[in-house]
């Protein structure tokens, strides 16, 4: 008796539970609903795809596929370690990884910091517009951009300078000059578009905090330094870590329109180097190997950088 009446007790909490877990469930959905787009996004597109990375321990051939393909282990990590031009492509790479570290990267903070002391509204709204529009442009449209000013003979500065007296700017074939004008290009292009998250971590300070602060007599310096760049640093912190997955990844399109055979020895790098084995070549199982080597190298800076900003009393990525 005293066993049936312990199970009688325990089925009207469960039933009750489970009703509540519905309920919760039901009032979710409308969110659920809301993520499951990008969620189906990255799952066929990001999850999915990761399957494909065994062929980076095959010698793949398109006709067999991944079953019939000749296992050949870790042979591709092998060639792309001892490759001539690896030490080159992994130099090129990290300088351009941290130029958009240390120099992209800080730019939309630092606007986003301005735009927040603007206190006329019209100016504020069309700086935001003007920075946001390059955004929507196309990196052949920023290239060509570039080419119509700078070209060595027709560019219009360079004729500006020849019929002034002075020399031409080399800028699209002197390796010299490839660096300075692909971060500025990126800063150009893509920094008013991220301003728009730290513009979003400022309007959520406390105004009573800045009024708090006046009536202390603290100075529009200090209000920056004590409030305004302490609510910021959560968000850099995250986004920090997160483009270190990144750092071996910069980008194909930008590179490749910026790249010519006078330039190469500074702009060649593991994007482009893949495009030509694997694309032109057909060399698939290799260059996934390349590409897996980044990822990991990512996956591991990621990690490395999330467990300091841990033991430094920070917010990490998880």
């Amino acid at each position: 008796m005293q066993g049936d009446s312990t199970v009688k007790l325990v089925k009207p909490k469960k039933t009750a539970l489970r009703k509540s877990q519905l309920k919760e469930w039901k009032r979710g959905l409308p969110l659920y609903l809301m993520i499951l787009p990008g969620l189906l996004f990255f799952l066929i597109f990001r999850y999915l795809p990761m399957g494909g990375i065994v062929i980076a321990f095959q010698e793949y051939n398109p006709f067999g596929g991944f079953l019939k393909s000749e296992w050949v282990g870790v042979a591709h990590f092998e060639r792309l370690f001892g490759e001539p031009d690896f030490w080159k492509l992994l130099k090129n790479t990290l300088i351009l990884s941290a130029l958009n570290l240390f120099l992209f990267f800080p730019a939309p903070v630092l606007i986003a910091v301005f735009l927040n002391e603007v206190r006329m509204k019209w100016f504020k709204k069309f700086v935001q517009t003007a920075i946001y529009m390059p955004h929507f442009l196309s990196w052949v449209v920023v290239v060509g951009i570039t080419v119509i000013l700078f070209a060595t003979q027709e560019g219009a500065i360079n004729k500006g300078l020849a019929g002034a007296g002075f020399e031409r700017l080399e800028i699209m074939t002197d390796p010299n000059y490839f660096r300075i004008v692909y971060i500025l290009q990126s800063i150009w292009k893509e920094a008013g578009w991220n301003v728009v998250i730290f513009l979003a971590a400022l309007a959520s300070i406390d105004p009573t905090l800045y009024e708090a602060a006046v009536v202390d007599g603290a100075n529009r310096w200090k209000q920056l330094w004590h409030i305004t760049l302490p609510t910021l640093k959560g968000t850099i912190i995250i986004l920090f870590i997160l483009r270190l997955g990144h750092i071996m990844d910069i980008g194909f399109e930008h590179i490749y329109l910026m790249q010519n055979s006078l330039n190469l020895s500074v702009s060649d790098v593991f994007d482009t180097y893949v495009y030509r084995s694997g694309v032109l070549q057909g060399a698939f199982s290799y260059t996934t190997a390349v590409g897996l080597f980044k990822s990991v190298v990512g996956l591991v800076l990621i990690l490395l950088a999330n467990k300091l900003s841990k033991k430094a009393g920070e917010e990490g990525v998880y």
